[in-house]
């Protein structure tokens, strides 16, 4: 039943307050192009309290020094032992011999050899753009040009010259240092997924806010706060003009819900940053913005992830292997695909 509920009709099993139910519901469509009341969301939303942290089941976390903070540990944890990393490095093929990866191409023409090349894009890149498409089975092709990548969120990040208040709740207090969510009832989820659905951003949007300046104060310089807001909806591909025409109007419209609810946020706003779907892909290489490299849809999960008999992490071509948050179990920052996949190599390689 799980798998193909909608987290709208998941909650209403358990719960009976309109925001509680529509908050919990809100993690069925994070990063989906799906409404609260789409079949499936209800995965979704499990999908976003299968972790743990320190032994709290269902528990999110805060990364000292911002998501940044985890790449840097990841980073000094491998030169530790003996890894060197190239940043500002761009790949732009992935050498075949043979039917054997033996090395990658960087963009300004230099090589590096190896043995074991392992890629952690999306699929759509992967596959379609950093290898011939000749050295790949038809079916493998096909079934990466259409696995869904449709991006549908959006970030809001403010600094601020102050703390935010809450109208429910003014003052300073350890309600502003968890998650905060705009999401009043499911109606209003799903009227925001509305707007999407028609290729335009939510007039009304869900809003998952959080101020890591409240956890970790060197986020910001004394007396100062950030806060990051993450929006859906926001396709990709809109129906009418670009996103370097909307990304203000889409500012607007988030800051103006959060003056709904925090009264005083325009006043302490010093500047803020729109990132759109858009932005996502070419600062960050996610195609279409995707934060999951891919749907966390029922025809794109398990075995099915990201096409079906390549679910393995291997790829057709020997020594090329795929890790990323488009191979299983998906997005999030869980490390599991890339655990899961360095298993795979470890046992091709005894």
């Amino acid at each position: 039943k799980l798998m193909t509920m909608s987290s709208a009709d998941f909650v209403e099993q358990w719960f009976e307050s309109e925001p509680l139910k529509a908050t919990l519901a809100a993690s069925g469509i994070i990063g989906t192009y799906l409404g609260v009341r789409s079949p499936g969301t209800a995965y979704v939303l499990l999908h976003h309290y299968m972790g743990e942290i320190d032994g709290q089941f269902r528990a999110w976390g805060f990364a000292k020094g911002g998501t940044g903070g985890i790449a840097n540990a990841i980073g000094n944890a491998a030169r530790a032992f003996g890894a060197e990393i190239h940043t500002s490095a761009r790949v732009s093929q992935v050498i075949v011999n043979k039917g054997q990866a033996t090395g990658v191409t960087l963009e300004g023409g230099d090589e590096i050899d190896a043995d074991v090349i392992v890629s952690s894009l999306d699929p759509k890149r992967t596959f379609l753009e950093l290898v011939d498409k000749t050295f790949l089975p038809e079916d493998l092709v096909n079934g990466i040009r259409k696995f869904s990548v449709r991006g549908s969120s959006a970030k809001v990040n403010l600094a601020l010259d102050g703390v935010p208040e809450l109208a429910c709740q003014p003052g300073f207090g350890r309600h502003l240092a968890g998650a905060i969510s705009i999401s009043p009832d499911l109606d209003y989820l799903e009227m925001a997924y509305d707007d999407a659905k028609y290729g335009d951003f939510s007039r009304r949007p869900y809003i998952d806010i959080i101020i890591p300046s409240m956890i970790d104060p060197d986020m910001a310089p004394p007396g100062k706060h950030v806060m990051s807001c993450f929006v859906q909806y926001a396709p990709y591909q809109l129906r009418e003009g670009t996103w370097d025409k909307k990304r203000d109007a889409l500012g607007d419209i988030v800051i103006d819900t959060l003056a709904q609810y925090f009264p005083n946020i325009k006043d302490l706003i010093l500047h803020r940053q729109v990132v759109t779907p858009l932005d996502t892909e070419h600062l960050i290489g996610l195609s279409q913005g995707n934060i999951f490299q891919g749907e966390l849809s029922l025809s794109q999960l398990f075995f099915l992830r990201p096409a079906a008999g390549y679910a393995q992490y291997r790829t057709p071509i020997k020594g090329y292997y795929q890790c990323g948050s488009g191979t299983h179990p998906g997005g999030g920052i869980t490390g599991a695909p890339g655990r899961l996949a360095a298993l795979e190599i470890l046992r091709d390689e005894k």
